[in-house]
């Protein structure tokens, strides 16, 4: 993995985080406890403070950028872009899709894969979101998606206790 400082600030990274060794993690970048950075992740904090809280997970080939909080338990997916945007609590960032800067997804909400959440949008809780550009298409209560952050957790922790490199 490339952990490295940007301009005298390091990335600070809880030790029961899991972060995988094909991730870049740059500046100020922190990573609390249980949260997963997965294969080819960005994590870049030159521009502003990237936060991944408790539990939360960006996904294989994702990208965060300027300004970040993704909340606890929240999912980013796979090659998703997240821009100077904000992800609640239990939220989640469906593969490919990307969130522009200063939009907020609500708690327990959903964007669905390859939607782009514009500039400044705000995404109420617990709400479904869909297409280019996103709009809401309905209100969602108890998604198995919103649990997927727990997924993780312990997906992360079973990497931690059986993978091992083979070249």
């Amino acid at each position: 993995m490339v952990i490295r400082s940007f301009e005298g600030t390091e990335p600070t990274i809880h030790e029961s985080a899991r972060v995988d060794e094909s991730a870049i993690v740059i500046g100020d970048v922190t990573i609390e406890a249980e949260a997963s950075v997965w294969p080819n992740v960005t994590l870049r904090g030159d521009s502003g403070a990237i936060v991944l809280r408790e539990g939360a997970n960006v996904q294989d080939n994702a990208v965060c950028h300027e300004g970040c909080e993704i909340g606890p338990g929240a999912t980013v997916g796979h090659t998703a872009i997240v821009h100077a945007a904000t992800v609640g609590e239990r939220a989640m960032v469906g593969m490919s899709a990307t969130v522009l800067g200063d939009a907020h997804i609500g708690e327990e909400s959903l964007v669905a894969a390859g939607s782009v959440v514009t500039e400044g949008m705000d995404i109420p809780p617990n709400t479904l979101v869909t297409g280019t550009p996103a709009e809401i298409r309905k209100e969602v209560e108890d998604s198995p998606w919103t649990h997927a952050g727990e997924h993780y957790v312990e997906l992360s922790k079973r990497h931690e206790r059986s993978s091992e490199r083979v070249d």
